[in-house]
């Protein structure tokens, strides 16, 4: 097991560039046992969970390329259905929560699936309901072995259909796309998600022929095709690594430029981080983040203390309110953080207390923080990333924190983040991998 070495309180400065968004890669890549033609895909990010999930394709019997070090080339042209009953497909997929994004496209195009108990963060309560009640929607009949933890899946006749979806789950939406677009009929999705990921799946889809219309709101029709052909695709930049990025230049009172961030796809990050009072300039679709010595939370307009809270897109994305906590340590004021989408995701906080910092954990949902203004820094110290966001939260403070800080468990964070040490210490950071 690995951890990180972090020696903190050092000004970084520089420029990085975001990896391809891990959150699409995983509907992408999942999307090409959609077609036996050839599908390119490009800024793919190189981290583990995306590993997993094209070694997994790969398995399957996708015929998989790498072009360079950020672009393949997949051909579904045969898949082994049969591999899905193996012992080493339940291994490997049991221990990648993606993988259930593989059962809309293997359903649509085979007819039959099964899948085990994904796994993935530990952040309390994921549930998969949305995703069968829309294929049951659909035609598909489903059957959960409790003994050996698999779902069994028949779809051999789906068909077109409206619903409603108890929640506006992405991956749900996603994988309720993937499995109308080869579906007869037309199917009607009401309360879809609508993130950034999605519309550039559903815009990939369309490419490949598809028809799929509404693409950007919570109304999405799908009128089923006969068969899908190949198409190229590239992956937006990671908006929860912009996020992180602008979190750790407030926190480490450090100039940054953050280059190629799609600022049109980001909707109110920018926003949120502006409330804690962290300047930033727009310099065509760079981010620069000037070195400030002090940032101020503002209130709310009749003075009240802020709230950030998450919510399905165009909301404040979950995955950043993490971040948004950390950096509100050594702001000046206070906000409560309202993580309302996973009720253990702020369990990391005992960390942050430990390092000096002032928070309240009111309950698994809401934490106060009393910005400190710098007074009384973090100081380092040992802990252990339970999470692929937390663990870049504690890490961001551990870059601002006087004095040494190890963070173990380090292997969630390479799930999400791609050689995040070498990038940091590009800016400056003194950072060091130990096995």
């Amino acid at each position: 097991m690995s951890i990180f070495r972090i020696k903190g309180g050092k000004k970084l400065k520089g420029e990085i560039t975001p990896q391809g968004a891990k959150n699409e890669a995983l509907q992408i890549i999942s999307s090409v046992l959609l077609t036996d033609q050839p599908v390119t895909i490009h800024n793919i990010p190189n981290i583990r969970d995306v590993n997993k999930l094209i070694e997994l394709v790969g398995d399957l019997g996708c015929k998989v390329e790498k072009l360079n070090s950020d672009s393949y080339r997949f051909t579904a042209s045969s898949i082994d259905t049969h591999y899905l009953e193996t012992d080493e497909y339940r291994t490997k997929a049991a221990a990648l929560r993606g993988s259930v994004m593989l059962l809309g496209p293997i359903l649509a195009r085979y007819g039959k699936a099964n899948i085990p108990k994904p796994g993935g963060d530990k952040i309390g309560r994921r549930r998969l309901d949305t995703h069968f009640i829309g294929f049951q929607k659909l035609g598909a009949q489903f059957n959960f072995e409790s003994n050996d933890q698999l779902f069994h899946i028949d779809a051999s006749h789906l068909k077109g259909t409206y619903m409603l979806l108890d929640e506006a789950s992405v991956t749900g939406t996603a994988n309720i796309i993937m499995a109308a677009v080869l579906a007869k009929g037309t199917t009607t999705i009401y309360n879809a998600a609508c993130e950034p990921y999605l519309q550039q799946l559903c815009l990939m889809l369309n490419r490949m022929g598809a028809k799929i219309s509404g693409i950007g709101s919570n109304l999405i029709t799908i009128e089923g095709v006969e068969k899908l052909q190949g198409t190229e695709h590239t992956l937006l930049p990671d908006m929860i690594e912009i996020g992180s990025f602008i979190g750790l230049a407030a926190m480490t009172q450090s100039e940054i430029t953050i280059k190629n961030c799609r600022i049109d796809m980001l909707g109110m990050i920018p926003d949120v981080f502006k409330k804690l009072g962290i300047k930033m300039e727009f310099r065509g679709d760079d981010i620069h983040v000037p070195a400030q010595s002090h940032y101020e939370i503002e209130t709310f307009i009749d003075g009240s203390i802020l709230t950030v809270a998450d919510a399905p897109w165009p909301g404040f994305t979950p995955d950043l309110i993490s971040i948004v906590l950390v950096v509100a340590t050594q702001a000046k004021g206070t906000v409560l953080i309202h993580q309302k989408m996973f009720e253990s995701r702020l369990f990391f906080v005992d960390k942050l207390i430990d390092m000096g910092a002032q928070i309240i954990l009111n309950d698994p949902h809401r934490a106060t923080v009393i910005g400190l203004d710098r007074k009384y820094p973090l100081r380092g110290i040992k802990m252990a990333s339970p999470d692929i966001r937390a663990g870049v939260a504690l890490l961001i403070a551990a870059l601002s924190a006087n004095g040494v800080s190890e963070i173990s468990s380090i292997d969630q964070i390479d799930r999400g983040y791609q050689n995040i040490d070498t990038r940091l210490k590009s800016l400056g950071a003194d950072i060091e991998r130990i096995n």
